[in-house]
C-alpha cells in the first residue's frame, strides 16, 4: 500500500511543480517505486519530466473522465522506478465535465485506488487553484505538502488553503493530515529570505520541513531538458536539497531502506 502525497498551492510560482518532479525522482533514485500523477492542466510536470503533452494520448483527464485505466495512462520515465500519469489542456474542462457525476470529489481517488498496490509513493503535482480537480486531489491524499516560498507575501494566501484543507478533512477525507510545510527559493544572500523562514517556523513550528530548497541554477534549467534535477546534476544543491527532503519524508513516515552511495550532505 503505497503513501499517496499531494502538493498544493493555490498560489502559482511557489516551486510546486519543481518540487513535485523532484521528490517524486528523489524518492525513486532511493529506490522506492514513484508514481508521479500530473493533476494541473498546465501539464509541467508531464513536460518537465520529458514528454510533450500534445502527443499524450491517454492521461489523467481520461482516466476521471471516461473511466480509462490508469495503467493505459501510465508512462515510463528514464528515471529508475519513477512513472508518470501525464496531464494535457483538456483537464481544464474536466472540472465543469464533472459538475454533474456522481461522487465527483472522490473520482481521483477511485483512480488512483486501481494502481495504489503497485508504488511506495504517489505524488501529486495540484493545480495553482482550490477547484474541483484540487479538491480531488486532496480528497485522494493521505497527506499534503504546501511549498512556500521564501519571498514577500509567503503567506498571503495560506490560511484559505488550509482552510480548504480543514474543509477536506471535515466532510470529504478524514484522513488528510499535513504532511510538512516545505520552504522553497531560498537564497542564502538576502536577509528577507531569513525573515519569512522565522516568520514561518514561529507560526507552524514542527510542521515545517527541516529541509529547505534553495534557489539554483541547474534546478531551473532542468525542466528544459525534460529532466528532474538529479538526473541532470546529481551534485548540485537542488538536487541535494531534494534527497534530503526525501529522506526526511521516508524518516518521518517510518519507512526504511538500504541507502545507496548518494550525497547526504546538506548545503548551507
Amino acid at each position: 500500500m503505497s503513501k499517496i502525497i499531494a502538493l498544493a498551492n493555490q498560489k502559482g510560482g511557489v516551486g510546486k511543480t519543481t518540487s513535485s518532479i523532484n521528490l517524486a525522482a528523489s524518492l525513486a533514485v532511493l529506490e522506492f517505486k514513484t508514481l508521479l500523477v500530473d493533476a494541473d492542466p498546465q501539464a509541467n510536470s508531464t513536460s518537465g519530466i520529458g514528454f510533450d503533452p500534445r502527443t499524450i494520448k491517454n492521461s489523467i483527464y481520461e482516466c476521471i473522465i471516461n473511466d480509462i485505466d490508469p495503467r493505459d495512462a501510465i508512462q515510463k520515465t528514464d528515471t529508475p522506478n519513477l512513472d508518470l500519469l501525464p496531464a494535457h489542456i483538456d483537464l481544464v474542462g474536466a472540472e465543469i465535465e464533472m459538475i454533474n457525476l456522481t461522487d465527483r470529489e472522490y473520482k481521483m481517488r477511485a483512480v488512483l485506488a486501481k494502481v495504489r498496490d503497485d508504488y511506495d509513493f504517489i505524488i501529486i503535482d495540484c493545480s495553482p487553484s482550490l477547484g474541483l480537480i484540487t479538491i480531488n486531489a486532496l480528497s485522494a491524499a493521505d497527506s499534503v505538502i504546501i511549498p512556500v516560498q521564501c519571498e514577500y507575501f509567503a503567506l498571503e494566501g495560506l490560511g484559505k488553503l488550509l482552510n480548504t484543507i480543514k474543509i477536506v478533512q471535515n466532510r470529504l477525507n478524514t484522513n488528510l493530515e499535513i504532511e510538512g510545510i516545505l520552504l522553497t527559493m531560498y537564497d542564502v544572500r538576502l536577509r528577507l529570505s531569513n525573515q519569512v523562514v522565522e516568520e514561518v517556523k514561529t507560526h507552524f513550528e514542527n510542521l515545517v520541513f527541516d529541509t529547505i530548497i534553495q534557489r539554483n541554477t541547474r534546478l531551473s534549467e532542468a525542466p528544459s531538458f525534460g529532466l528532474s534535477v538529479i538526473m541532470h546534476d546529481a551534485n548540485c544543491k537542488g538536487a541535494i536539497n531534494y534527497l534530503n527532503l526525501a529522506r526526511e519524508i521516508v524518516r518521518n513516515n517510518g519507512l526504511i531502506k538500504e541507502e545507496n552511495n548518494l550525497t547526504t550532505e546538506t548545503v548551507e
